[in-house]
């Protein structure tokens, strides 16, 4: 079957949630001096496109190792939020009676990424990420956050802290932010998003999506 890459590389300074670690790859050994070559690599367990635990925002939550790795391969039904404009809400009338495993909502706050605008991204209202959560959905979404990202911009209508994280870690569902490349992908797909081997409360992915069909073929619900 066809793959679809849908992670954002990680480099030197790239975009990460605002107070969170810089991302810094550097020359650790090289061949010139040493021999061969080593790459010492500092980040963040949040950087670039990666995986929440319930941990992330519950204190009492489960870390990555509490999950079997096939827990990471999920059978996803992509979303389209594309009308949804900067720093507005997802409501809850856009989820679908689906029995995928995880809703990927593709916003297009992708083609942003890079610059300023990338935190000004649409986000789930907290009704929406509850339905997703009561509903047994895990959540990807191709933003920094399925919150607002707070900025000087943040409107005062705008919910406070990380009401949709909590509704969906807080009921043991995974998140998946930073998703890159929904565009390309039918409306069902397989997406393996597996975390390095650590045991912490988050990590990054490579996420790979895997499918059978034509992009634009609308595939079941």
């Amino acid at each position: 079957m066809p793959l679809y890459d849908c992670t954002h590389r990680i480099e030197t300074g790239m975009r990460t949630y605002p107070g969170d670690p810089d991302v810094s790859l550097s020359p650790h050994a090289t061949h010139e001096t040493d021999g061969y070559e080593v790459t010492a690599l500092e980040l963040g367990s949040h950087a670039g496109t990666h995986v929440d635990a319930p941990r992330h925002t519950e204190p009492d939550g489960r870390t990555l190792d509490a999950y079997a790795i096939d827990r990471f391969r999920f059978d996803a039904r992509i979303v389209d939020c594309g009308d949804v404009g900067a720093r507005e809400a997802i409501p809850p009338d856009v989820v679908p009676e689906t029995d995928a495993e995880l809703l990927a909502f593709r916003t297009g706050w992708d083609d942003h990424w890079g610059t300023d605008r990338y935190l000004d991204h649409p986000y789930l209202a907290p009704a929406t990420a509850r339905r997703c959560a009561e509903a047994g959905h895990h959540v990807a979404t191709d933003t920094l956050n399925p919150d607002p990202t707070p900025t000087e911009r943040a409107g005062s209508d705008e919910p406070s802290g990380v009401p949709a994280h909590h509704a969906l870690l807080g009921a043991e569902r995974l998140v998946i932010e930073n998703l890159t490349g929904l565009e390309r992908l039918p409306r069902r797909v397989t997406l393996h998003a597996y975390p390095l081997a650590i045991d912490a409360d988050g990590a990054p992915i490579r996420a790979v999506a895997e499918t059978d069909a034509e992009p634009d073929d609308p595939a079941d619900a």
